[in-house]
């Protein structure tokens, strides 16, 4: 079944491989910019976040007045006038925003390592089960870093993660077109 399937995708993606390529390299040229300034990266990425959470918010209300006659219409007015706020908010103080979520980033991470690591341990009878816990305590340890960065790194932090993400996204879609050609 998986060979039928493979068989059936590879036509198209073999004929548009310079593509996958082309988006590779010019991502890879994004992350090298992102690289170059983390600061600007960290403003962009916040304006970003603030005009999809403002457009987001805009949408819930227009829905909320579609729907005023439901039980549901006071929790859409309020989702999205908390989204319209918040993406204001992101636009006006792209700086403390980009604190916030650096804050709520390492908070995230911290969560996240803390319940791989439980995991693992759950899971040590198994061949393997030190791998997530080795995967649980760098996501850990990562998280504690940016915590006790914080708030100063807020200003490159998440312009880094755009440019490290730029560049990782950037080589798979190169190894993808490539392999993909063949």
């Amino acid at each position: 079944m998986s060979q039928n399937f493979d068989t059936a995708l590879k036509p198209p993606f073999s004929e548009k491989w310079g593509w996958f390529v082309a988006l590779g390299v010019l991502m890879i040229m994004g992350g090298g910019i992102a690289f170059g300034n983390v600061m600007a990266a960290t403003v962009a990425s916040v304006y970003t976040v603030g005009i999809v959470m403002l457009l987001g918010g805009i949408l819930h209300m227009a829905h909320a007045f579609r729907v005023k006659k439901s039980e549901s219409a006071f929790y859409w007015s309020f989702s999205g006038a908390c989204y319209t706020v918040a993406g204001i908010f992101a636009l006006l103080n792209p700086l403390l925003a980009s604190a916030t979520i650096t804050l709520l980033m390492a908070v995230a991470l911290i969560v996240a390592g803390a319940f791989r690591i439980w995991t693992a341990i759950k899971l040590r009878p198994l061949d393997g089960w030190r791998w997530i816990a080795l995967g649980g305590l760098l996501t850990l340890v990562a998280g504690l870093v940016i915590a006790a960065g914080w708030p100063v790194n807020s200003l490159w932090i998440l312009g880094l993660f755009l440019a490290i993400d730029l560049v990782m996204q950037g080589l798979a879609l190169i190894a993808f077109g490539v392999l993909a050609k063949g």
